[in-house]
């Protein structure tokens, strides 16, 4: 029997939802390029199309608006208890414990398992910093009331926009580390809550989910445009990762990197660090084409993710959170599909420990 180390290359599932081409650079959901979805349908548009023929959904963006007024009326009470009782955790952790505690057989669970997905987070993370939640307001956009339920104000258009085409980008990714998780449970009819559960446990790990921090962490160091060549050159030297290049899949550009340079480029000129960004990419590519001219070490999603979601405000402890905010939707639509097979997922392993000698 073969054996691939993490499952590289195998085969786990057939879907309909998206396909990652590392080679060509190319990441199509339900038949799109993500280019021509992303920062053009809203979230729950593509929502909409994701689950077209999966989950029954009507209208999506007045049904979200009501599953996070749901989700309220569960989580306040916890919510407002994250401030004391559990003030050890972080915020992925705390948004864990408020999804944990819906019901599978909740009615509309679909539906509500992004509404609370999206306010979980939004909760978890003004939790850690010791701020009471605020209740959602049904008649905004998804993106739009996340943002004024985290910072406690109304999020400007171009906020607002910017956080739009993030969720839509994150939406769906292949069967990734989450997505497979989170189809396993499924296969077992576990539910649906359990499903979302499990992918986010899989995302918190800082090989999935907890990427785009360190992003940050660099440009601190760095500090100034004029710095970004000689720091750059020196990291290189000493054999450091640059963070934010370079990608498992994506043996080209990632196409997730352009889509959100091009929404962060809106938000050029306020108070933000998009132009030391665009110096230290600058610089990045052009260190690695000469240090490493045998390798294809393109710009990846982590790097506008950071530099799009600090200049929304939201904090680096935060990103994991709101990367499952959006992908809870691409966890619900595999999770539909995987149960939809009926059958358990239930691959086999190899024994390598020691066999007990046979009877004489």
């Amino acid at each position: 029997m073969g054996y691939a180390v993490g499952l590289e290359g195998v085969v786990a599932a057939e879907t309909i939802l998206s396909h990652v081409d590392g080679e060509a650079g190319r990441l199509i959901i339900r038949g799109h390029d993500l280019e021509d979805i992303a920062g053009h349908l809203s979230f729950e548009e593509a929502v909409a199309m994701l689950w077209s023929g999966l989950v029954p959904v009507g209208d999506v963006r007045q049904a979200l608006g009501g599953a996070r007024a749901a989700a309220f009326a569960r989580f306040e009470p916890l919510g407002r208890s994250l401030t004391r009782s559990f003030a050890g955790l972080t915020p992925v952790e705390g948004m864990r414990l408020l999804l944990s505690s819906l019901p599978d057989a909740e009615p509309e669970h679909a539906l509500l398992c992004v509404g609370a997905a999206g306010l979980a987070a939004a909760m978890a993370i003004r939790a850690a910093r010791g701020a009471d939640p605020i209740a959602p307001d049904a008649s905004l956009g998804h993106a739009a009331d996340l943002l004024r339920m985290l910072n406690g104000r109304a999020a400007d258009e171009g906020e607002a926009a910017a956080l739009d085409t993030y969720l839509v980008t994150v939406i769906d990714h292949g069967l990734n580390a989450s997505t497979f998780a989170a189809r396993v449970v499924a296969s077992t009819e576990a539910g649906l809550f359990s499903a979302v559960v499990a992918g986010l446990c899989a995302l918190k790990g800082p090989l999935h989910g907890g990427a785009p921090g360190p992003v940050l962490d660099m440009l601190d160091s760095i500090g100034a445009p004029e710095r970004a060549e000689a720091w750059v050159d020196s990291a290189i030297g000493r054999g450091d990762k640059l963070m934010g290049f370079g990608h498992r899949i994506y043996k080209v550009r990632d196409p997730r990197a352009d889509v959100l340079k091009a929404a962060v480029a809106r938000l050029k000129g306020r108070d933000n660090r998009i132009a030391l960004a665009e110096a230290v990419e600058a610089a990045a590519l052009k260190a690695l084409a000469r240090h490493k001219p045998g390798r294809r070490l393109e710009t990846n999603v982590e790097f506008y993710t950071a530099l799009l979601l600090e200049a929304v405000g939201i904090r680096r402890e935060g990103f994991t959170p709101f990367f499952a905010a959006g992908r809870a939707a691409g966890w619900v639509a595999h999770a539909a599909e995987q149960v939809r097979t009926g059958r358990i997922i239930r691959p086999q392993s190899r024994y390598i420990g020691e066999v007990p000698a046979e009877a004489a």
